[in-house]
């Protein structure tokens, strides 16, 4: 306490950072670059980021650089095994850089490879597919198929952060890649334009409110029956309420909002519409019914293209037979392969949600059954599979995966499987355990559903042979 309220001597300047130097295994703790560094850049890693490695050795993942680009880079995290770094100085750039669509690109987390031309990412893809599959000791006969779209304009669906500083300005827009710092958003090239529209209003919208801060976050959709504002409200306030309305009047949009803290209650500001979105049928589009919440793919165009492919896939095997189609949500897949003549019973782990697929199949004249059951749970699934006895199971699950359902398809196989995945790394997982219990990969495409991410879709078509594979892939007769 003697210095309290003294002022240390100056010290000469040493030329040197008092950070540079330390290194830290904590994963938040970043640390100073040593300097800006050559390296050559060998390949691209799961997530978009450059590859290299140092004089010595280690690997450093580089945000922004591209293969064969020779960079100058700044460590600004650094770890036991790895560093992360970004360009500093582009040195030798790669033939298919190209120059980011976006100017929010770099700041905004919602897209991390937009400086990489179409053609490459969707080769990136393709390969973090069949690089994940081979760790697994899986190998396709084939490269995976490419189901792709348009480059912009494609995202149906948005989530956007609002904030409000201490010097009362209001921030709306999507957050920084692995932060929670909000990025102010005035366009953006991956909404539907009729989403982007919204933006400068909304920011206006969020600036003329007498009580902003009790905006937790807006959610945007586009249906096929119009657009739709969700308002996450975090109290009540008579004249907001009022605004949003006049808002929604205004912009020609349905107004819902899910109103308080702890268990937000939903509730429509406008009249409630009957939304809908469509996917293909065998003879025609079929309307599904879809309410704010509901999980509905961002992409519609490649959305269809995967209905399309298991349509024509699985059209040798439907027939008359008997589908399980499980984490069916609201009948993405189950009511054009009932249209296609299948005799389908679906499961899925939210009760709205087979509400809602038994509302859309009986709107479409489709006899599915619906039944709610935790496909994560090794009993409900083996009680599923003996009830249905099915012939061909479509499997569409979360991030997770659905490991419990393939080791239940290991023990009680069935003909033909199609298992769609949002995450490539639990797909390989799951189909480790369905190649060594007896199945075979006969087919395999790439969904460039969220274009200029790191994200993709897949589609592996297994078929159940008998034979099984030990664990580096070998095949042995079981």
């Amino acid at each position: 306490m003697a210095m309290l309220g003294k002022r240390r001597p100056k010290r000469a300047p040493s030329g040197v950072s008092g950070l540079q130097g330390r290194k830290s295994d904590d994963r938040h703790a970043p640390a100073a670059s040593q300097g800006p560094e050559l390296l050559e850049i060998q390949g691209l890693a799961h997530d978009g980021r450059g590859v290299a490695r140092t004089a010595e050795g280690k690997t450093v993942f580089v945000d922004g650089a591209l293969p064969g680009e020779r960079v100058r880079v700044a460590v600004h995290r650094t770890r036991q095994r790895f560093d992360e770094a970004h360009v500093r100085e582009l040195e030798t750039p790669s033939a298919e850089r190209v120059v980011p669509p976006c100017p929010h690109f770099g700041r905004c987390g919602g897209c991390d490879l937009q400086h990489l031309a179409l053609p490459g990412q969707r080769r990136h893809k393709q390969e973090v597919l069949t690089e994940l599959l081979g760790r697994q000791g899986i190998s396709l006969e084939d490269a995976p198929e490419l189901l792709a779209g348009e480059g912009e304009g494609y995202r149906r669906r948005a989530r956007l952060g609002v904030k409000v500083d201490a010097d009362g300005r209001v921030h709306l827009g999507f957050r920084a890649r692995h932060t929670h710092r909000l990025v102010d958003i005035a366009s953006c090239t991956v909404l539907v334009p009729a989403l982007e529209a919204l933006l400068t209003p909304l920011h206006q919208q969020l600036s003329a409110l007498e009580a902003p801060r009790q905006v937790g976050h807006l959610e945007l959709l586009e249906s096929d029956r119009g657009v739709v504002l969700v308002v996450r409200q975090l109290r009540e306030h008579a004249g907001d309420t009022r605004r949003w309305q006049a808002f929604a009047e205004a912009q020609g949009v349905h107004l819902a909002r899910w109103l308080g803290r702890e268990a937000p209650a939903f509730e429509w500001l406008t009249p409630a519409p009957a939304l809908e979105c469509r996917v293909p049928g065998p003879a025609g589009e079929l309307p599904l019914r879809v309410e704010p919440g509901d999980f509905l793919q961002a992409n519609a165009e490649v959305n269809r293209l995967m209905v399309a492919a298991a349509l024509s896939w699985l059209s040798p095997h439907v027939g008359k037979a008997r589908l399980l189609d499980l984490f069916a949500g609201i009948g993405n897949f189950s009511l054009p392969l009932a249209a296609a003549g299948a005799r389908v019973a679906t499961a899925e782990g939210n009760p709205a949600m087979v509400e809602r697929l038994a509302g859309n199949a009986h709107a479409n004249g489709l006899a599915i059954e619906a039944h709610q059951a935790d496909l994560n749970d090794p009993a409900a699934v083996r009680e599923l599979l003996a009830a249905t006895r099915p012939e061909v199971v479509v499997l569409d699950p979360p991030r997770e995966g659905a490991e419990a359902v393939s080791q239940a398809l290991v023990a009680h196989p069935v003909p033909h499987l199609l298992y769609v995945s949002c995450d490539p790394a639990t797909l390989a997982r799951d189909a480790a355990h369905l190649l060594h219990g007896g199945y075979r990969i006969v087919r395999a495409a790439v969904a460039d559903m969220f274009v200029h991410t790191s994200h993709l879709e897949s589609m592996l078509m297994f078929e159940f042979t008998g034979s099984t594979r030990d664990p580096q892939g070998a095949p042995s007769d079981g």
